[in-house]
């Protein structure tokens, strides 16, 4: 699946921003998981607020 599938099926979740660049996971079903290279684990999904959260740097900046 590409970034862009990958990213709709959890628009408002901050881990798409997230300066850790999350892994996209998906099962054998189709359900798609992200995983936090920080916290080494699968947090439920959307996250809205997260204690190591640093936006990434925009390209070109």
């Amino acid at each position: 699946m590409s970034a862009a599938g990958q990213r709709a099926a959890f628009p408002d979740s901050l881990c798409h921003s997230c300066a850790a660049p999350p892994r996209y996971v998906t099962s054998d079903r189709g359900s798609i998981f992200i995983y936090c290279p920080i916290f080494k684990r699968y947090p439920p999904q959307p996250v809205h607020a997260c204690t190591a959260y640093a936006p990434r740097p925009e390209r070109g900046a």
